[in-house]
Parts: C-alpha cells; sequence; structure tokens
C-alpha cells in the first residue's frame, strides 16, 4: 500500500487593519490548504510599522510606504508585496483653524505646520503635492514633528522642530502654536477646522487625472526569508489578500479603486512617492519601483 502524501499547512504570523477587504480573511471564509494566517490585532494598526520595520515582529505586516522604502534603505530583511490595504485622496488633510483667519497654500512659507513625524507617508505625500502641484518651497515652511519615525536609524532633517513631549497637534493647532497641521488617521471632526487646499475633493479628482493614479498610504510587507525560500507561499499569500478584496466587492463599479492590487497597478504611485521620499530626504536615494520588490512580488498581478 502506497503512502498518500499530506500537504502540509503553514501558519503565517499577520498584522493587518481590519477593512471591508480583510474582514473574509479574518473571519476564515477565504480559507487555503496550504496556508493558514494567525492574526495579531493592533488598533490603529500603524503601532504595528515600527514593530515590524525594527524587529520583524510578524511573517506578513501591513506597513506605510514610506516606512518600508526606509526599511529597504536601512538593510532590514523585508520585502513588498503589491498588495494595497488603504489608499486615500490626500488634498483634504492639511487643517488649518479658521477662526483665526484663512490660509491657504500660498500663505504657508513662514508658517508653523504640524506633522505627526516628518517621514509619515500622508505628511510626505502632502508635501509632494505642495511642492509639485502648488509650487512651494517646503524649506520655507516651519515643520513641527511629534514623533520620530518607524525606522530607529532615521533623524528630522536639519531646521524640522521637534514639538514638547506631551503637546497635542490638535490642540496646538486650535490654540494658535500652529499655523497648520496635516492629520494622517482620523480626521478631527471640529467645525473650526477646515482644509488649507481650497475644495480638496476637486483638487484630488484633478490629481488623480494629471497622475492616473491614487496616493497609496499602506501595502503589505512580509520576511524577506519567506520569499526566498517559499515563493508558492507568497503566492498563495497574495491570492488570498486579493480574493479578500474581490469577496468585499471592491472597487464599486464605476469607483476609483483605492486599494489597488499587483505590479503594475501600483507602480504609478511608488514612482511618485520614491521621488517624493528622496526629494525631502526621507530615504537616501530614488528607488526604481522594480527595486522595491523581488522576482516572486514583481511578478504578481491583478489578475
Amino acid at each position: 500500500m502506497s503512502a498518500i502524501a499530506v500537504q502540509r499547512i503553514e501558519t503565517l504570523n499577520a498584522c493587518l487593519g481590519t477593512y471591508p477587504h480583510t474582514k473574509a480573511l479574518k473571519d476564515g471564509a477565504i480559507a487555503s490548504g496550504r496556508l493558514r494566517l494567525s492574526f495579531t490585532e493592533i488598533n490603529p494598526v500603524n503601532r504595528a510599522f515600527r514593530l515590524m520595520a525594527r524587529e520583524q515582529k510578524f511573517d506578513v505586516s501591513e506597513m506605510a510606504i514610506v516606512s518600508y522604502m526606509q526599511a529597504k534603505a536601512y538593510g532590514k530583511p523585508l520585502m513588498l508585496l503589491p498588495a494595497t490595504m488603504m489608499g486615500r485622496f490626500q488634498h483634504g488633510t492639511m487643517l488649518y483653524n479658521s477662526e483665526r483667519g484663512t490660509l491657504r497654500p500660498q500663505d504657508l512659507p513662514g508658517r508653523r505646520v504640524g506633522v505627526r513625524a516628518f517621514s509619515q507617508t500622508t505628511g510626505v505625500w502632502l508635501r509632494g503635492i505642495l511642492w509639485k502641484d502648488y509650487g512651494l518651497d517646503l524649506g520655507r515652511i516651519k515643520w513641527v514633528t511629534f514623533e520620530d519615525a518607524h525606522l530607529a536609524e532615521f533623524r528630522d532633517p536639519p531646521g524640522v522642530e521637534r514639538a514638547a513631549a506631551g503637546k497635542d497637534i490638535a490642540k496646538m493647532l486650535i490654540a494658535g502654536e500652529l499655523d497648520a497641521a496635516i492629520f494622517g488617521g482620523v480626521m478631527p471632526a471640529d467645525p473650526r477646522l477646515r482644509s488649507v487646499i481650497p475644495d480638496p475633493d476637486t483638487a484630488a479628482q484633478d490629481w488623480y487625472r494629471k497622475h492616473g493614479t491614487v496616493p497609496i498610504n499602506h501595502m503589505v510587507v512580509i520576511k524577506e526569508d519567506l520569499s526566498t525560500s517559499h515563493p508558492e507561499i507568497v503566492r498563495e499569500l497574495y491570492r488570498m489578500l486579493l480574493a479578500g478584496k474581490m469577496a468585499a466587492g471592491l472597487p464599486k463599479a464605476g469607483a476609483i479603486d483605492f486599494i489597488p492590487f499587483g505590479f503594475d497597478a501600483v507602480k504609478p504611485a511608488l514612482d511618485l512617492m520614491s521621488n517624493y521620499a528622496f526629494e525631502m530626504q526621507v530615504i537616501p536615494r530614488r528607488y526604481s519601483v522594480e527595486e522595491l520588490f523581488d522576482d516572486t512580488t514583481r511578478a504578481l498581478q491583478a489578475s
């Protein structure tokens, strides 16, 4: 009687945010005969980025794309999958206190602008928009940060101010200690706070038509040796992530796809961000998009 080969099921420790496109993965509706994901829940998920970047805490993790580019620069053993977890238009993320008068992009030189961290992906996107689309000299703005980068090796560029310990970015904005602030997570609901970029929805649509892409914030990274040693598991992981997006019915018919999958689909946003991050001294050199992946992950497409 011949032996029957039993395929081993690999278990990967994973940390992903809870979104419509990860729900089917987390509740087990998307299954695999080769791979099981054991999820660690961290809320907000951006707290996991530091753990993955500095300690490679998980086998699979969501990560901001600037953090990944910095991890690449500092030789961290991580690899990028062309699987987006979160993207959004950024034009409405810089706010000012309307009780203190109107503030527009051209008014920003000489003003104090807060951002959680200088390397925060939303902040880099927004600064890139101000630089390329509004012609601002970013060096004439007084940037105020509140946290270190997810990568311990990175230091804020000269001239960037660190807020005093315990200071709150929204409270400083309301009090007039900041003239404007960039918000990367939950936007404050205070009706006094308004977008520095007027009519941000229309401005974002114009930007989308110009660039043909959405600003990607978070993607999925894995430990580098997983891609090197088990490319078949990486392909199965990607299949499951993509199946989660399909199960959520995304993108809706006629809607913009804010969570693009596949190398070709994510390339335009990553190319823009590599330029922005290098010019802002967030990464030491510009990376081609191809360099951000390996042979296995570069071959992954949307279908």
